[in-house]
């Protein structure tokens, strides 16, 4: 703590937002782009369902079911009309400026936290070299690599921290109502983490809810069986369901937190010591809000609210707080502290082969308007611009999981209606449960589909109304099918 003081990595306020943005623009190309896969395939269709509502008039409120909590589509689209640019541009350039707002939040939470200013871009610098790091068990990123209405979130709710801890009250409950327009999950997310910051002794609280919670599931109605397999899709739901790493993935952030905390505090880091204990709290009260939804049939139900995915935060100002200590206290004189930038080369690495992984038959950065090489894509752009609008669709339940697809979303894509799937749609059923039976009427219709022939694809049109399907080229056999290439064969039902 003594040491002489030593030219700082970024100085001036100018300086800083400009390498902000250069650290964001590496951080873009370093973890991929790709803006029409995952969950993409819920949030795309739902701003092109705004944009134009006649699209998806089959299957629109299988996707809406979800996104209705929040004002993300609207918002896109709007963006999109006031911009005159094309939504392939909007969602881009949207996406970077998330990325770009968190990093300034987490900036401005930073240096609060630390002496050295060098300390506070270090944490900065690994949490862009860590945005598509894994959460645990929780099926998320840091950030994604496609735009989603929990970015925006995620970066308004650092921004609610800053300002609290800047002591502007006002402006931090002004970015939290931000939050909540976007992702409400999130947004509560912060809520509790300020609630807790207020408040370490909430403990006690927060057990009389937990059991006010159990006595009212007592008595709930119990959930359909349809909306238990559409849960039972979801294993980031349930504690029980991970694996011992993904065990370690959410303890291990805890006990990490703690130290911190006890660090902090020696060293006279007072903000960091209060932050990372109200961490460490924060993260195992949800944590055990999780392991009773799994644990407890009677509150099953309560596994829509995913509390598992508090560790989103806890893992963002993991990171924060690591990267600071770690060039506050192990690297501080002089030029050693270039030495600890040059261990960022590696996890980048390792971040971009991960995401080449990930995403093999798919270049590594989808720019708007790119030519595409991957078959499923190239059938979805033909079905695009060479079908009705009002074509019913039927596809494989499990077609975003196969080789070579590489998650790419149909409906994103094609702008079609297709009838439900087993990767996707589940996940919007366990928001909106009235939406259940429907979806399993419909995956069990498709059960079996690699063995389908003609007559099946007629019982669809039958029972369904299905007019279109996307098959394998072996299937095509008996089908009018006016497209096809070397993978795919997208056929028309008569």
């Amino acid at each position: 703590m003594g040491d002489a003081p030593s030219p700082e990595l970024v100085a001036t306020p100018i300086r800083s937002y400009f390498f902000l943005l250069l650290l964001t623009l590496a951080a873009v190309l370093l973890h991929s782009y790709h803006p029409y896969v995952e969950d993409a395939e819920i949030y795309v269709p739902a701003i092109k369902h705004a944009l134009d509502p006649a699209l998806y008039p089959h299957d629109a409120h299988l996707f809406t079911g979800q996104t209705r909590f929040s004002a993300f589509p609207v918002v896109i689209a709007a963006l999109v009309r006031l911009s005159h640019l094309s939504l392939d541009w909007v969602l881009l350039l949207v996406h970077t400026g998330s990325i770009y707002l968190l990093l300034l939040g987490a900036w401005r939470i930073s240096r609060l936290c630390f002496s050295r200013e060098f300390a506070s871009w270090c944490g900065v610098i690994l949490l862009a070299c860590l945005l598509t790091l894994p959460v645990a068990g929780t099926a998320l990123y840091i950030v994604d690599e496609y735009l989603t209405p929990r970015a925006l979130a995620t970066f308004a709710v650092l921004w609610a921290l800053a300002g609290w801890l800047e002591r502007k009250p006002a402006r931090s409950a002004i970015w939290l109502a931000f939050a909540f327009v976007f992702h409400p999950l999130m947004a509560a997310f912060g809520v509790c983490y300020l609630a807790v910051l207020l408040a370490q002794n909430v403990f006690i609280g927060w057990r009389r809810g937990t059991a006010g919670s159990a006595f009212a599931a007592l008595v709930l109605p119990v959930t359909s069986n349809a909306y238990r397999e559409a849960a039972g899709t979801r294993s980031y739901l349930f504690l029980t369901r991970w694996e011992w790493y993904e065990w370690l993935g959410a303890i291990g952030p805890l006990i990490l937190l703690g130290w911190f905390s006890w660090v902090a505090r020696r060293r006279k880091l007072e903000v960091l010591a209060r932050l990372s204990q109200a961490a460490t709290i924060f993260g195992a009260l949800f944590f055990l809000a999780g392991f009773l939804v799994s644990l407890v049939p009677r509150l099953f139900f309560l596994a829509e609210f995913q509390p598992l995915r508090s560790l989103h935060l806890v893992y963002i100002l993991l990171i924060l707080f690591g990267g600071g200590l770690l060039a506050e206290f192990v690297l501080q004189h002089g030029a050693k502290r270039w030495l600890l930038l040059l261990l960022f080369l590696p996890l980048s690495a390792g971040m971009f082969y991960a995401q080449r992984a990930l995403f093999p038959s798919t270049p590594h950065v989808e720019w708007p308007g790119a030519a595409t090489r991957n078959p499923w894509v190239e059938s979805f752009l033909w079905i695009r611009e060479n079908t009705p609008r009002d074509a019913w669709f039927a596809l494989d339940p499990r077609y975003m999981e196969l080789p070579g697809e590489d998650e790419h979303g149909f409906r994103a894509i094609a702008e079609r209606s297709r009838m439900a799937d087993w990767v996707k749609d589940p996940g919007a059923v366990t928001i909106a449960p009235r939406l259940a039976e429907e979806w399993w009427r419909q995956v069990q219709a498709l059960h079996g589909w690699t063995s389908f022939q003609a007559a099946d694809f007629q019982r669809l049109r039958r029972d369904f109304g299905v007019s279109w399907v996307v098959v394998g080229t072996r299937q095509r056999d008996g089908l009018i099918c006016p497209y096809q290439n070397s993978e795919l064969a997208v056929c028309r039902l008569e």
